[in-house]
This record gives C-alpha cells, sequence and structure tokens, in this order.
C-alpha cells in the first residue's frame, strides 16, 4: 500500500521534518573527508534557506536530518543578501560582478530586482528545497573529488513531517543522534564528531541553539543534562555495545508483552522513524490528516494509529499503517 505523502504549507505555519538520503546502491562512499564537507554544507544551505537544523547524523552511506521551518517571514534585502553569500563565500569573477549588479538594483529597485528576490525566495523556507540544495552541492563536490560522474544518491529523499513540541523533537533528535551508537561506532553520541549532539558538546555554538531550541530555549548546561537523560535514560551514561539488548531479547519481551524504557527503543532501528508520513500527537496527526483531505478530496480508509505499546511513548501517534515487523 503507498501512503499518502502529507506535507503542510510552511508559508503560514511552523513545521518540523525529519529527513534521511541513501547513496546509490547504499555503497559506503562518504569517508571523514566526505562527512565533514556534508556537514558544512548542511549548516551552510540551512542558513541560505533560513531554517533550523536541530540536529543530525551522517553515517557511510545516509544522513538524517532534524530540521525546523518556522513560519515564513518577510525577508529584507540585506538579509537576502546575507545569505547569498553565505551559500557563495567564495565567488568567482563572474559571481562577485553578478552581485554587484544585483545590489545595484535592489538599492534602485531596478527592472531586475523583483526577479531576483523572487528567485531567491522560491529556495527559502521549504524543506524541499534544502534538501534539494544540499544534495546537489555535495554531489558537485563528491564527483568533482573522487573523478566520478552520475547519480550519487539513491532516491528521493525520506521526510516525515513532525509535529514542533518538544517532546516529539527531543523523542526523533535522540533516535537521530543516537544512529552511531545503532550502528555500534560508539558507546555515547558525543564521540562521535558527525552528529550534531557531538557538534554541540565540542562547542559550536548553532548545534548548541538547535539542542536548546527543541528543549524550550534553556540554558546550555541545563540543555545538555535534559538531553542526556533522552539519550541515556535514567543515570545518564552510556550502554555497552551497539544497543542496550539484542534483538531476539528486544522480541521476546514484546512478545510476552513487557514494556522497556524509551532510552532502551531509542536503541533499536525503528521503522516508524524512518518510514512515517507524521508523527506526533494524535490531535496534531488529525488535524494534518483533515488537512490533507481537504485539500486532495481523497478519502481512503486512513488514520492516524498509536505507536506500540513496547514504552511510555508520551501521546505520539503516526500516520501510517504500522508494520508486524517493527525493527528493521
Amino acid at each position: 500500500m503507498r501512503h499518502p505523502r502529507i506535507k503542510i504549507s510552511t508559508a503560514e505555519n511552523e513545521a518540523a521534518y525529519h529527513c534521511i538520503s541513501r547513496t546509490v546502491n547504499g555503497e559506503w562512499l562518504l569517508d571523514d573527508a566526505a562527512k565533514d564537507i556534508l556537514r558544512r554544507q548542511l549548516w551552510q544551505v540551512a542558513d541560505y534557506c533560513g531554517v533550523n537544523l536541530v540536529t543530525y547524523t551522517i553515517l557511510s552511506n545516509h544522513f538524517h536530518v532534524l530540521v525546523h521551518v518556522p513560519q515564513r517571514e518577510p525577508v529584507p534585502d540585506n538579509e537576502l543578501l546575507r545569505r547569498y553569500r553565505v551559500l557563495y563565500p567564495s565567488p568567482t569573477k563572474y559571481q562577485m560582478a553578478r552581485l554587484e549588479v544585483i545590489q545595484a538594483e535592489l538599492s534602485t529597485n531596478g527592472v531586475h530586482a523583483a526577479g531576483w528576490r523572487n528567485q531567491q525566495l522560491m529556495l527559502m523556507g521549504d524543506v524541499s528545497q534544502f534538501m534539494k540544495l544540499v544534495k546537489q552541492r555535495f554531489s558537485i563536490w563528491f564527483n568533482k573529488s573522487h573523478g566520478r560522474f552520475g547519480t550519487l544518491w539513491a532516491e528521493r529523499f525520506k521526510s516525515e513531517l513532525v509535529e514542533p513540541g518538544e517532546h516529539v523533537l527531543q523523542t526523533i533528535a535522540a533516535y537521530i543522534d543516537l544512529n552511531c551508537v545503532r550502528a555500534g561506532i560508539v558507546t555515547d553520541p558525543k564521540e562521535y564528531r558527525f552528529c550534531g549532539y557531538a557538534e554541540a558538546v565540542a562547542g559550536s555554538e548553532a548545534a548548541r541553539a538547535g539542542i536548546r531550541r527543541m528543549l524550550g530555549g534553556s540554558g546550555w548546561n541545563d540543555a545538555q543534562a535534559q538531553y542526556r537523560q533522552m539519550l541515556f535514560g535514567t543515570g545518564a551514561g552510556a550502554y555497552e555495545g551497539a544497543a542496550s539488548i539484542p534483538n531476539a531479547e528486544f522480541q521476546r519481551v514484546l512478545t510476552e508483552g513487557g514494556k522497556l524504557p524509551l532510552a532502551t527503543i531509542l536503541r533499536c532501528r525503528i521503522r516508524y522513524f524512518s518510514d512515517g508520513a507524521v508523527l506526533g500527537s494524535n490531535a496534531y496527526v488529525q488535524v494534518q490528516l483533515a488537512a490533507y483531505r481537504q485539500k486532495t478530496g481523497n478519502r481512503k480508509q486512513t488514520a492516524p494509529r498509536p505507536l506500540p505499546l513496547w514504552t511510555d511513548w508520551g501521546d505520539l501517534t503516526t500516520l501510517r499503517r504500522l508494520r508486524t515487523q517493527a525493527i528493521g
């Protein structure tokens, strides 16, 4: 069954998205140098597009990002020029000459000013444009650096609409930052420098702002302590191994009707955090489904579904048919 692609208009509403993109054939193409370039480009393009990068993780064959798209507001010309310079920090002679022309047109509101403004604004405040720019710019760098050509990414990125509330963002962010733990690379995500949490611990103000934003604007020390509780549960200490329990043990607990701590669940590859359409409270998912039906006229039997009773999800609900095999 194909599930509907749900999207709300970011022109009037704030939104958040969990996005995933994989390399072609799932090949392990991204070494540390490539991961570092992609990390920088994520921040660069987020700044240009006017979206907030909450957190991310980059692995050898895919990356995750959690992006908050604020309510769209008018962007003055001086801010458009600043963002343009962010996207082209080392312009060519042609780009520099073009920028001088653009500045002159904007200052006099010349005939080409409106066209240039619209061209930039079309790329801003939209998660699809953000991901498209990131993937295009990284592909150009990667192919040029490695003497290759053709497709780098396997497909169009996957995206899941996420309710921009604190609990939902914290849960998805922890799942993203724990990718390196589930992969068995480290036991504590602060030791993996290609994720948002590690970058924040290392002192990046932009990365810290992302974590503080999803925690309601707390100071960094309080935000870090609170977030580590989400990552590790009581005690905030690292687990040993790639996951807290083996998959077979996980399945046995579920079969017997047991529950596990949320920090334990987040160390398992839960499909609902990567294959869903909408994730949030039941009320939020209901609103998005109603908006989708009104916009498209689609009346298929799709309904919000609570996540399985494995743990205390805090009213997390998803919009998709839940798989029998939930762990991938």
